[in-house]
């Protein structure tokens, strides 16, 4: 398996994976979920990472905060090998990572109230006092737009989707942390709710100074909240770059495509013909070579020898294409 060398962003790099590699087994047989992925995310950056659904991107953000430990490969954070921290060591490191999960009322305890929900990682980070416990989720309850006093003594089912999402930010932001990855957390909202969310997380990120690796399936979401965007497909990454600039000239064909697939509210506008169908190949027994190529109208026989790595096709924009658009 060839790494992905990672594209220099600047010497500001808060978080660094290092030729991540996740795998499950499978009986007698291996499910390459992440292989060899390498980036970065400068502080204060949101980048976003966006892939078919089964590609590996929630993979990697769980193996990001060692939720996954990975099976080979580094994940620095702030100068800190993850992979190597265990006990107190990588608990008292994720008072500063926190994760926002996909489905907001599955990851709520029916049977607890919301004010305890929220405290909970203040009493894990050895926050005694009651009172003090008490002002934090107060405070935090109302910076996501909440009122606590109406909050805090109810049941998550009590609550809308949207509000129980508001519920899990707060509780991602109690311990005041440094990186935020966001398991696509409006996909299982509805339409109307989306925006109302999608901006918190824009208004927190400026109030609390946050940097956030943000997943999603949806492109059109992603081009809304991220400063530099990166593709995956079937657990490699296929393009890096600045978001304008890659929904403007995308370098690798599957970036294209799914550009392409994006539906246009216009009942004149007919969808793309060039979209390929069919499921992505099994991560079980991955293709040789490039990854996209049983999919790609570009492919040919280079691509099924040789794994094409990240380069560099214009300022910032990074492709593993062995024929790129650009």
């Amino acid at each position: 398996m060839m790494p992905q060398s990672a594209p220099s962003i600047s010497s500001d790099a808060l978080l660094e994976v290092d030729n991540l590699v996740v795998e499950y087994p499978v009986g007698s047989r291996i499910v390459h979920a992440v292989s060899g992925v390498s980036l970065q995310i400068a502080r204060g950056e949101t980048l976003g990472l966006v892939g078919e659904s089964g590609c590996g991107k929630s993979t990697l953000g769980r193996a990001v905060l060692q939720l996954r430990r990975p099976t080979a490969g580094r994940v620095l954070f702030d100068g800190h090998d993850l992979t190597t921290m265990q006990g107190d060591a990588l608990r008292l490191m994720r008072r500063r990572v926190q994760l926002i999960f996909q489905d907001p009322i599955a990851s709520l305890n029916p049977r607890r109230k919301i004010g305890d929900i929220v405290a909970e990682p203040l009493v894990i980070a050895g926050v005694k006092d009651p009172e003090k416990r008490k002002q934090l989720v107060h405070e935090v309850l109302s910076a996501v737009g909440l009122d606590p006093t109406l909050v805090v003594g109810r049941l998550p089912h009590e609550f809308s989707g949207g509000q129980c999402q508001r519920i899990c930010i707060a509780r991602a932001l109690i311990l005041n942390p440094e990186f935020i990855v966001c398991d696509e957390p409006v996909s299982a909202l509805d339409v109307s709710i989306r925006a109302q969310i999608l901006n918190l997380l824009e208004e927190m990120k400026a109030r609390f100074g946050l940097t956030l690796l943000f997943i999603a399936h949806d492109l059109a979401v992603v081009k809304a909240v991220s400063d530099r965007v990166a593709v995956m497909y079937l657990g490699r990454l296929c393009e890096v770059g600045p978001s304008e600039q890659l929904f403007a000239r995308p370098a690798h064909p599957y970036t294209a495509l799914l550009i392409e697939a994006i539906p246009m509210p216009d009942p004149d506008v007919r969808p793309a013909e060039t979209v390929p169908v069919g499921e992505p190949p099994s991560p079980i027994a991955p293709p040789s070579g490039c990854r996209f190529r049983t999919r790609c109208p570009r492919a040919d026989q280079r691509c099924s020898d040789e794994m094409p790595e990240l380069r560099a096709v214009a300022p910032g924009q990074f492709v593993a294409c062995h024929h790129p658009l650009i």
